[in-house]
């Protein structure tokens, strides 16, 4: 099989090649302005190479998903994994030569950063056995891979940094070849751009990168003027695996497209001005309909339904008296008496006074709610941990009787509910049935146990992809929080 794929020709027409068993020991390093042509030349690589080495895309914006299409590629939302699971795919994309497009458009900067640098850590961490040659694309490298700190956290910097090292200086033993492509040079890495052995130089206009540019391609500093006159889908290329020589490149066709393309000019609207306003200012007061969110009823079984599987073994019985005896305390749910009952909400009441409470581990908490329960003689048994969290959650709510009528629908609504986002979702009802204005995101991050506004932000839009809740911020600012299964929403507040 032939490891050479042609990616383009000479504006004499003779066919350019790139080695691929080149390649993979000496990296690529593509430049150019946006609208250079760059990532059609990434992905003329990557379809021309596609039967022949695993292919690995790191894609910020989500343009390389329709090679899934043609060649077979995996796509991988990364909005939609833990760091945990992202890690684990990696490892399993190693362990089965997968090619794969790991989608970052649904991210915010920083949490691409992190996602790419854990995703990449896995890749480098594979066990020996797995080396396999591989083709790692970073498109954008600069975000990943920034020459100095930006808007971007500290800790996102560092660990993208230290990945994309990595992958360029340490990943070529390890079988993986990096293909960087960036648009500035000046904003890429020193340490990563200097691994590249092999480079494809496009259309830029700033002195700094042309410079820069002229010197990779060893091209004279008086000759680095050639690059600002270089056309769309035209590149200099030079490296082992391209030739010895600077070659100027007009790149191939594509089979694929990408998600995004260049618009183009479109006629405009005839209609009057008149005809337009209104058609800008129709119903605009009107929310536009939302999809109502079915939950499934819970699974229930008849009498005889449960005799049958008792009967065939599928329920089993305590192991042993003391599991028998756990059992019997278990199914004594209730707590000894309304009076007792009574007096376990007040002390969740009192707890939730308390400064910092949320920040305790909910272990902690149960075992503070138990020993006060015991030296007010009171009994606790039947109440597990996942009842008291729950409970504790309406305390810090302020919800003093979880039992009375105001909060009978609020209360069954709860059960669709995580327990960690509980107290959380329970202040925005409340306030929500007061007529009150939404907590700010310092208030809801303190009932969440963070101080990071953040991950407010990522629980409220969980909450309501789930169809729990309905955010609105108008363009002054000020934000509501409908509750469409119970029909109120909190008055507006400044977001």
């Amino acid at each position: 099989m032939s490891a050479n794929i042609v990616i383009g020709q000479t504006p004499q027409g003779q066919p350019i090649e790139i080695d691929i068993k080149e390649l993979l020991a000496t990296r690529l390093l593509v430049q150019g302005n946006s609208g250079s042509g760059k990532s059609h030349l990434l992905r003329r690589i990557l379809e021309e190479s596609a039967s022949i080495v695993q292919q690995v895309v790191i894609d910020p914006e989500g343009d390389f998903v329709s090679l899934a299409e043609q060649f077979g590629h995996v796509v991988i939302d990364g909005s939609a994994y833990g760091e945990a699971e992202i890690a684990r795919l990696a490892a399993r994309i190693r362990q089965h030569r997968a090619s794969v497009v790991l989608a970052l458009d649904e991210l915010e900067i920083d949490q691409q950063m992190k996602c790419a640098a854990q995703f990449l850590n896995a890749l480098f961490d594979a066990p020996r056995e797995q080396w396999y040659p591989a083709l790692v694309v970073v498109d954008e490298a600069q975000m990943f891979a920034p020459a100095a700190a930006g808007e971007v956290s500290e800790e996102a910097r560092r660990v993208s940094l230290a990945a994309m090292t990595n992958l360029m200086c340490r990943g070529r033993k390890r079988g993986l070849a990096g293909i960087i492509a960036t648009q500035r040079l000046a904003k890429l890495a020193k340490n990563v751009a200097a691994e590249a052995s092999n480079f494809l130089m496009g259309r830029t206009f700033l002195d700094i990168d042309m410079i820069r540019a002229a010197d990779l391609l060893g091209m004279e500093r008086r000759q680095a003027e050639a690059i600002r006159d270089l056309a769309r889908g035209q590149f200099l290329g030079l490296g082992p695996a391209i030739a010895r020589r600077p070659v100027s490149v007009n790149v191939g066709t594509v089979r694929t497209g990408a998600k995004s393309v260049t618009p183009g000019l479109a006629p405009l609207p005839t209609a009057t001005t008149e005809e337009l306003r209104e058609l800008l200012h129709e119903n605009l007061h009107v929310e536009p309909d939302r999809p109502e969110f079915h939950r499934p009823a819970p699974k229930t079984e008849d009498a005889e339904t449960l005799a049958q599987r008792i009967a065939a073994n599928e329920v089993l019985e305590p192991s042993s008296a003391q599991a028998r005896e756990r059992e019997r305390e278990r199914q004594r749910a209730e707590p000894d008496g309304e009076e007792s009952r009574a007096a376990m909400v007040e002390i969740m009441n009192a707890m939730a006074q308390e400064d910092d409470c949320t920040f305790q581990s909910s272990t902690t908490l149960f075992q503070d709610f138990s020993i006060r329960c015991r030296m007010k003689g009171i009994s606790v048994r039947g109440l597990d941990a996942t009842m008291f969290r729950r409970g504790f959650a309406a305390a810090l709510a302020g919800i003093v009787d979880p039992d009375a009528e105001r909060w009978v629908d609020l209360i069954n609504l709860s059960k669709h509910v995580p327990d960690d986002a509980l107290a959380t979702f329970y202040v925005i009802a409340r306030a929500a049935i007061d007529g009150k204005p939404c907590p700010d995101d310092m208030d809801l991050a303190r009932i969440y146990g963070t101080s990071s506004p953040r991950r407010v932000q990522r629980l409220l839009d969980y909450l309501e992809k789930d169809g729990l809740i309905v955010v609105r911020t108008d363009f002054s600012g000020k934000r509501s929080v409908g509750l469409p299964d119970l029909g109120v929403t909190t008055a507006p507040m400044d977001a």
